[in-house]
């Protein structure tokens, strides 16, 4: 395991030795003696929260206090209005991009509404089951062998996303969100009501609010890094640094300055080295990414 300090929190951080099954999962494992306020950032990707310590990790929003195992479509905690916090968590957090999620779910992301839901009222007994024998075993390869086993069952079970929606995503996605949206139906040979109706349901989000989320997500982690927000606005297709600003206080509820600092960002290093900040900082700025985290 690797650690990672972050004022009072000090984090335990484990991802797998070998890439997954399904393409599209990814999984890392924390270790968290002391959450205290963690803001949590949007992000391109549905995320499942696996929580199977003794600990008491609880999410705080505008609907409420939410404690357990929790399942949010893209984009959750847009605002800045959704705070983790908690003493002695253990969880495996699983990133699912929008392509596998309704499969592995067995819900359209669109269901969730960018909030979260307890994995409990998707699963049912099957949730509980996994989070007893996350428990069970000792290794955090182990944990991830588990988990794994019950993504990849659901997601061969599960329906996919139709070709030209999922190649309307590739197109955002490989574009850092610069994708031209007017121009995805022409792309993929469909309507502009059709397409954005089918993005709409299988994917979680419209194509242009989906654009936007790719875009931040880029842009933040480039702050992250140490980027300049004038050069992240250029580089990012912003009109300006105004704009930029707008956009991360937008999703966030800070400025672009205070999400540099953001715990939920900075961790990426370690726990999802193969997206982006390990795969473009790395040629970007110089920087030495691990390998792997035992």
């Amino acid at each position: 395991m690797r650690t990672f300090v972050h004022g009072a929190a000090r984090w335990e951080v484990a991802v797998p030795r070998r890439p997954g099954r399904v393409a599209g999962v990814s999984m890392a494992g924390f270790r968290v003696g002391d959450l205290d306020a963690l803001r949590m950032v949007p992000h391109p990707a549905v995320t499942l929260l696996l929580e199977f310590g003794s600990g008491s990790p609880v999410l705080d929003h505008a609907a409420g206090r939410q404690g357990g195992s929790v399942v949010a479509g893209p984009g959750f905690g847009t605002g800045g209005t959704v705070w983790a916090r908690g003493e002695n968590v253990e969880c495996v957090q699983v990133r699912l991009s929008p392509l596998v999620a309704r499969a592995v779910l067995g819900v359209s992301p669109a269901e969730l509404d960018g909030a979260a839901v307890a994995l409990d009222d998707l699963w049912g007994r099957e949730s509980s089951r996994l989070l007893e024998r996350l428990g069970d075993v000792s290794s955090w390869e182990d944990r991830f062998a588990l988990t794994e086993m019950l993504l990849a069952r659901r997601y061969e079970a599960g329906a996919r996303v139709d070709p030209e929606v999922a190649r309307a995503w590739e197109l955002i996605v490989g574009g850092r969100g610069l994708a031209r949206i007017d121009g995805l139906a022409a792309e993929v040979g469909w309507s502009r009501k059709r397409l954005w109706s089918r993005f709409r349901d299988q994917i979680g989000l419209p194509p242009k609010r989906a654009a936007r989320l790719v875009r931040f997500d880029h842009a933040a982690h480039r702050l992250v890094a140490g980027e300049g927000a004038a050069g992240v606005a250029a580089e990012m297709g912003y009109a300006d640094q105004s704009h930029l600003h707008r956009e991360v206080m937008g999703f966030t509820g800070v400025t672009p300055a205070t999400v540099a600092g953001e715990a939920f960002l900075a961790v990426d290093d370690l726990a999802w080295p193969t997206e982006f900040t390990a795969r473009e900082r790395s040629l970007d700025s110089g920087l030495v990414v691990p390998d792997s985290l035992g």
